[in-house]
């Protein structure tokens, strides 16, 4: 086979980036935009010495559960791998994704995993609670606003993305309209000039609070009062709480800058999981999907089996979120974060719900932990763990090991790091429970995972 060629080839599987996997030959394909039972006409587009990259040309014969994408620009845009694929398939995708990954990584037995059925949502669309997206120009050189193609930093111009809330394309066209009166130019990534980077969106779904905060490529904003009579006024957006701006002048590819301008409002929103309020600020890490996040920490809940007189330990702890729901059944929750603007969030969203048994610290899970356990012999009778994609330092899983809590209660973005450190804690002495994915981005390859872990009686 050489590049350019075409061929035909039926996809049997599908991997972690949601691509098809086929066979030609005892060759392997990687196929994007391929569904799991489909015949597809392909053409060879990168090879190595036993598998290969392949353009999906056509569809000879339809899988089952593929659909036609309900996003005109699906298949441009990189945010959702899934689209072609029906709601049904997803999630067995993403079951099967994390199953694969505890045998193949952790090196579970399967009658070891006791994993229940995934939780998807009734309606997967307008699901997320923020949004982020880049400015930029179209070829006719008119300003536009989108996300990002696959791997690239192309813009695909899509306002009104299906996964966001519909105020997005209402707050984006006031935002352009800004724009052009004031003659404000979209910044350029190649040149490092124009102001407007992205722009950061948030809504409370719950409360219905809107926050806009520009990201811009300057230390002032000209036309602000105008921005806010426009985003406010008569004509404005309903629910419009926070307006500010976020000052990012570096030559990166993160998004918000470390200063936040206050306009308008109180600079940040509310929002509730469950009975628990929440300040939401521009920098806060919040889940984005909150009907899915309420059932998560519920079942973190019920995998705590707290009965009013543990201490729990909630490591990688953002605003609290899982502290807080916690802490309304602990006797004690300590959490910890290396984000200083994060743990300030946690501290005031459990003063503003008068939770007075949660305590905060500002710090690296893995240099916290042993430090309490060690100098000031804390203990645990319980440990809540949601980390990063990179999952837990191992100095943190060994401190967890020393501490030997009763239950571990791991919460992963990531089935593969997961994996890994579920192996490391049952080597160490403990056994896998109940766990269970929870579809927290559908139309994506994403998933997030819980799962009990409990000390051995051995």
């Amino acid at each position: 086979m050489e590049k350019n060629q075409e061929f035909i080839v039926t996809i049997e599987d599908m991997n972690e980036d949601g691509a098809g996997v086929g066979k030609v030959d005892g060759y392997i394909w990687f196929v994007k935009d391929a569904v799991i039972g489909d015949v597809v006409w392909a053409k060879a587009m990168k090879m190595k010495k036993s598998y290969g990259f392949a353009r999906l040309m056509e569809v000879l014969e339809p899988s089952a559960s593929r659909v036609i994408p309900s996003c005109p620009v699906a298949r441009q845009c990189g945010g959702c791998q899934l689209q072609a694929m029906n709601y049904e398939g997803q999630l067995k995708f993403k079951e099967r994704k994390v199953m694969n990954n505890l045998i193949r990584i952790g090196k579970f037995a399967e009658d070891e995993i006791h994993m229940l059925p995934i939780m998807g949502m009734e309606q997967p669309w307008r699901y997320r609670n923020k949004a982020q997206f880049p400015f930029g120009k179209d070829k006719d050189g008119n300003v536009i606003a989108g996300f990002y193609a696959g791997r690239t930093h192309a813009i695909v111009e899509a306002e009104d993305c299906l996964l966001g809330v519909e105020e997005n394309r209402e707050i984006l066209d006031i935002v352009k309209r800004f724009m052009k009166e004031m003659k404000i130019e979209p910044y350029d990534e190649l040149s490092h000039k124009g102001l407007v980077r992205h722009v950061l969106i948030r809504k409370g779904f719950k409360t219905d609070e809107i926050m806009v905060c520009l990201v811009i490529n300057g230390n002032k904003l000209p036309g602000k009062e105008r921005l806010v009579e426009m985003l406010t006024g008569v004509d404005g957006v309903k629910g419009m709480t926070s307006i500010s701006y976020s000052v990012n002048q570096e030559k990166t590819n993160v998004i918000m800058g470390k200063e936040i301008v206050n306009l308008y409002g109180p600079g940040y929103i509310t929002d509730y999981i469950g009975n628990v309020k929440y300040q939401i600020s521009p920098l806060s890490f919040y889940q984005v999907n909150p009907v899915q996040t309420e059932r998560l920490y519920g079942t973190a809940l019920e995998y705590a089996g707290l009965t009013g007189n543990e201490i729990v330990w909630d490591l990688y702890c953002g605003i609290g979120t899982i502290s807080l729901f916690l802490a309304q059944k602990a006797k004690k929750v300590y959490g910890v974060e290396i984000v200083p603007q994060a743990i300030e969030d946690a501290r005031r969203n459990a003063e503003i719900n008068g939770i007075h048994n949660a305590e905060f610290f500002v710090g690296k899970a893995e240099e916290v932990l042993p430090e309490q356990f060690e100098k000031n012999h804390v203990h645990a009778d319980v440990i809540v763990v949601d980390p990063p994609r990179k999952g837990c330092d191992v100095v943190c899983l060994d401190t967890i090991l020393k501490m030997r809590p009763e239950r571990v209660v791991y919460v992963s973005c990531d089935s593969a790091t997961l994996a890994r450190d579920l192996r490391y804690l049952a080597d160490g002495g403990y056994v896998m429970g109940r766990g269970r994915c929870c579809d927290m981005f559908p139309g994506t390859v994403h998933t997030e995972s819980i799962v009990l872990l409990q000390k051995s009686v051995k």
